[in-house]
């Protein structure tokens, strides 16, 4: 075991033995108690000195929208207060139009799906301080024309344009109905897999709409009992498209707004449309297609004044393309845009006929977010892995790659919110030892103005408990180096022996071993720890940020080298000598779940025991656009799906096992618990399970989750 990186709470950890500290309690955990102080969501104004925040006054229950300046981050006045406001309580969310003259304001939200609203949505006016309803009815996603005269939104999957001045409206799209036609907002699928919902844009001078209409009528439905509170249960029914079945029929079309004239452009039969954006030039659209297997994908520039299309940009794959929102087009329409081409994320610009003008990026590292492109001084704001793929920092480089300037690199996670000038970015800081610290830096030579808030309230608090320090090490497994931390108990003893309980997601992409500030999960091991438990993770080969080989080797097997990498490692750190061999658990949560649930069978000589929380047990049960990425479908690689599909060998259980779902998940459905659970019956496997009513994905609401952290907390010391 190769030691890279060891975090010690030096005078923290020293002040911990000098008493008896306190031990975390589940209590604490989901009461909030350790939550630490975030800074509001800001957006930065025109003029880049200053930027907004919503605020919302406990007392009076009132909101406002309140300008802050940068260089002080005092603020200057309130824009508009719910207060002033007839008939409008308080707002949740608000949008500037393009001239910052008005904004729209959003109450009464309720949620959809993970990333959709319905809501009340009201047009304030800066200048006259008029506030008005675009709709009676509650609408989805609202968004300003250019000149900020007209508001177009989805109703009952239909568009519609409201006259601001007039107040009048106009229905665009009149074919829209329920699990059937959407015009201007995506399905299911889409909002999950590909995260967006808004599915239509205007241009840039307000003449054009280009939106996406999706076609459910062959999509499998499915329903799910809701059970409430009234007498009887309801069916909740929704289009959702499993692994090798029919997807929605996805269409561009373009809309003549002073006509009304709406028109189809030919794609070509393209299967995914999965991003539309248009240029600065008026009349020209960018429109990413995928085919189903997600490994080819065009880039089309369609001309809107004639509907011609034509290609821009291909890139194609072995295994898959990820979709991401990078493209970013400069004055001239030439454009930046990320790629994994080279065997790493990097950023690269072409000109407005998509040929290539150089990689403005390049290395055995990853770009992990791209800020944006300052024209006036030619920088390329970044943040990557270029510290180590568990740390991240910010950078920035000229668009020909050249003059690279660390704007913030001090090792741990850095994030930054960059005004829109970018004169200035607010910079977040946390790593294993550190609490988030935000801080005010101007963005040319990355100079650290001042600190903002740093969280040190949480250090002090922390120093009257039990911790213990989180180990950072890479574990050498199947011929490659892993990441992995590990927990050990405070009073930890070399010459005695101790359970060891792992946890992991292992989710193409993903990383849990991050230099980075404890989640409510750490808290959770920290009380693990105090009970004399080691608690450890291991991210393994289909993982991210190591390279584009070692995150898309797991093709067309998920759970296969994953689950070999997580028993591999188990067998290494149990032959540690302070490790209990016997005594070997592993639990996760959804992806994580399915990979627990299938260590403990196929790893049955190696671990004791294991949780599952929402847990994938068969991929021919999960979503077309998330399972044909990284497996092809059914009907193309059956073994690839069953082979690794737990139901499916329930005579192996040999350890404790604890399956828990929510019956109200409408991304991972209860119906892979309750073919687990048969498929162990049937085999006459003993094992524990649990069901929360109407509980989604998350399993949260009230006390759920302390009740959930109980059960699974019970569930380890009487079984590990």
């Amino acid at each position: 075991m190769k030691k890279i990186f060891l975090a010690l709470f030096v005078v923290f950890c020293l002040s911990s033995l000098e008493a008896q500290q306190k031990k975390i309690s589940l209590e604490e955990i989901w009461s909030g108690q350790f939550r630490t102080e975030y800074l509001d969501a800001l957006q930065s104004m025109k003029n880049g000195k200053q930027y907004t925040i919503l605020n919302f006054n406990r007392a009076t229950r009132a909101s406002t929208v309140d300008r802050y300046d940068y260089e002080t981050l005092k603020k200057v006045n309130t824009i508009v207060s719910s207060a002033d406001l007839e008939g409008v309580d308080y707002f949740t969310s608000y949008e500037f139009n393009k001239d910052e003259t008005k904004l729209l304001l959003a109450t009464e939200l309720e949620g959809i799906f993970r990333h959709s609203t319905l809501g009340v949505y009201y047009v304030y006016d800066l200048a006259s301080r008029k506030n008005i309803k675009i709709s009676e009815y509650k609408i989805q996603e609202p968004a300003f024309s250019p000149d900020g005269a007209k508001v177009a939104y989805v109703l009952q999957n239909n568009i519609y344009i409201f006259d601001i001045a007039a107040q009048t409206t106009q229905q665009i799209t009149t074919d829209g109905v329920p699990n059937k036609i959407i015009n201007g907002v995506t399905d299911w699928v889409y909002e999950e897999e590909f995260a967006f919902v808004r599915a239509f844009e205007w241009n840039s001078d307000g003449s054009k709409i280009a939106f996406l209409r999706f076609d459910e009528s062959q999509v499998p439905e499915f329903s799910m009992d809701v059970y409430g509170t009234n007498l009887y249960p309801f069916q909740y029914q929704f289009k959702y498209p499993k692994a090798g079945e029919d997807n929605a029929l996805v269409s561009l079309h373009m809309l003549d707004v002073a006509s009304g004239k709406i028109d189809a452009i030919d794609l070509n039969n393209t299967y995914y449309i999965p991003r539309i954006k248009w240029m600065n030039n008026p009349n020209y659209l960018s429109v990413q297609t995928l085919n189903r297997h997600q490994n080819y994908l065009k880039m089309y520039s369609v001309n809107a004044k004639n509907n011609k299309v034509s290609v821009l940009l291909e890139e194609k794959d072995a295994a898959y393309i990820d979709i991401k929102d990078d493209l970013t087009f400069l004055a001239d329409d030439s454009f930046i845009w990320t790629s994994e081409k080279d065997g790493y994320n990097h950023i690269y610009l072409y000109n407005e006929d998509g040929e290539l003008m150089s990689q403005v990026t390049k290395g055995a590292w990853e770009v992990t977010s791209y800020y944006g492109y300052d024209a006036n001084e030619d920088r390329v704001y970044y943040q990557s892995t270029e510290n180590g793929s568990i740390n991240r920092g910010v950078y920035s480089v000229s668009s020909s790659g050249d003059d690279k300037n660390k704007l913030a690199v001090k090792e741990g996670q850095n994030s930054a919110d960059f005004s829109a000038d970018f004169t200035y970015f607010i910079n977040t800081h946390s790593s294993v030892t550190s609490p988030p610290v935000y801080s005010l830096y101007k963005a040319l030579k990355g100079e650290k103005i001042k600190d903002i808030q740093d969280n040190s309230g949480i250090l002090r608090k922390l120093k009257s408990y039990e911790i213990s320090p989180k180990e950072f090490s890479t574990l050498a497994v199947n011929g490659n180096d892993l990441n992995m931390w590990m927990i050990k108990p405070a009073n930890f003893d070399a010459s005695k022996k101790y359970p060891l309980f792992m946890f992991q997601y292992s989710g193409p992409g993903s990383q849990q071993v991050s230099n980075s500030w404890m989640s409510y999960n750490d808290y959770w091991y920290q009380m693990l720890a105090s009970e004399g438990y080691i608690v450890a993770c291991v991210d393994g080969r289909g993982t991210g940020y190591k390279g584009r080989d070692f995150k898309k080797v797991t093709q067309k097997e998920l759970g296969k080298y994953e689950v070999e990498d997580q028993i591999e490692a188990a067998k290494q750190l149990s032959k540690l000598a302070y490790i209990d061999e016997d005594r070997t658990g592993i639990w996760g949560w959804s992806y994580g779940g399915f990979m627990s649930t299938n260590c403990l069978l196929k790893g049955n000589d190696v671990f004791e025991m294991a949780i599952a929380v929402a847990p994938v047990t068969s991929w021919r049960f999960y979503d077309t656009i998330y399972t044909e990425r990284y497996m092809q479908t059914p009907q193309e690689n059956p073994s690839g799906y069953d082979d690794n599909s737990p139901f499916n060998y329930p005579e192996l259980l040999k350890g404790k096992y604890l399956l828990v779902h929510g019956s109200g998940d409408d991304n991972v459905h209860v119906q892979n618990t309750m073919r687990m659970v048969e498929a162990l019956v049937q085999a006459n496997k003993q094992f524990e399970w649990s069901i929360y009513p109407d509980k989604t994905h998350g399993i949260y609401g009230g006390n759920t989750r302390l009740h959930l952290y109980t059960k699974m907390t019970n569930f380890i010391k009487n079984n590990l």
